[in-house]
Formats: structure tokens, sequence, C-alpha cells
């Protein structure tokens, strides 16, 4: 099951690269009539050799997988980026409510966080904060879509699939860059 508790796609088309905070997984689901990103997430070194397995990429899965890994590299590498040209490539899986959240989240500016009110009422639902929250950890493109960015009402760090030493790191880095500018 993926991060959407949907089944994964018959024809999965992966790639690894490294970060500065461990490998990241990307996969295209080739199952449909056009490939698409069907996830974005931080892999453990014990799930690279699930790759033997994986399908030869298609020429229009190698250029989203082209060019997820472009777009990622340059925001580690504190260049300009651009997300957008790969969220061009989103599945449409989850629920309308879920995709509002996720959405949503991709306008929490880069170097802030909000919380889980500030999203749900951004997003027009104040009242639905926790499910907010479960539409965040829902969230199937780490990075791409900063669910990250999203913390406790406290200023906690909450819950984050990639661990917390994970989004502290994603967030430290990403506060460090903008004081840079």
């Amino acid at each position: 099951m993926s991060v959407v508790n949907q089944p994964m796609p018959k024809q999965l088309s992966k790639r690894q690269m490294e970060s500065p905070f461990g490998n990241i997984e990307i996969g295209i689901n080739e199952s449909t009539a056009t490939p698409c990103l069907w996830y974005v997430e931080f892999v453990s070194q014990t799930s690279q050799k699930q790759l033997l397995d994986d399908i030869e990429p298609s020429v229009q899965a190698r250029q989203i997988l082209d060019e997820t890994e472009a777009q990622l590299d340059a925001y580690f590498k504190r260049q300009a980026y651009d997300f957008n040209k790969v969220l061009a490539f989103q599945s449409e899986y989850g629920t309308e409510f879920q995709r509002t959240v996720w959405q949503g989240l991709t306008t929490i500016p880069h170097g802030q966080t909000w919380s889980y009110l500030q999203l749900a009422e951004h997003i027009g639902n104040p009242k639905a904060v926790r499910a907010v929250g479960a539409a965040n950890g829902k969230n199937p493109l780490a990075i791409i879509v900063p669910c990250h960015r999203v913390i406790g009402a406290n200023g906690s760090l909450t819950g984050y699939a990639g661990g917390l030493d994970k989004k502290r790191q994603l967030l430290e880095f990403e506060q460090s860059q903008v004081r840079l500018f």
C-alpha cells in the first residue's frame, strides 16, 4: 500500500537519489495511459535492494524522473528550483479534501512554518484541523509538497513520515537558506 492507502501500481518505475539528509526514492506510476508521479519519499538503506525488481522506465517516466531529480538537486544545492515543473506530473490520487490540503501546503513560503490551524484556515476550513493533519500525513510527495513545514500550534515538531529528525533538518536547512539572502 502506498502512503495514501491505495494499492501500489502494477507498473512502477523508481529511482533513488542521495540528499544531504538521506536517500530519496521517486516513484512513477506507469500503469496509467500517461505515466505520473506517484511518490517522493525518504528511504532507508535496506530498501535499496528492492530496485532490482523494478521495470525499466519508459521514455515519459524517465523524463519525469529526470525533472524531479533535477529540481530536488537544485533545492538541496540552494539553487533556484521550481517544484511546479514536477507537480505538473502529479497523480490524481487522493480524495478531493486531501488534494486541497496538499495544494495548500505548496503555498507555505520557503523557510516558514504554519500550524495545522493556519493551514486549515488557509484552505477555508478552520474547523477541520484534525482532518488537515491526517491529510498532511498522507502527502505522497515529500519536500515537493512541503508537509514538513507544518508544526504544532505550540511550535513543536509533530509527525513526519521521514522521521522528526529529517523534519528538523529540512526546516533548519530552509531557514538557514532564507537567512543567506
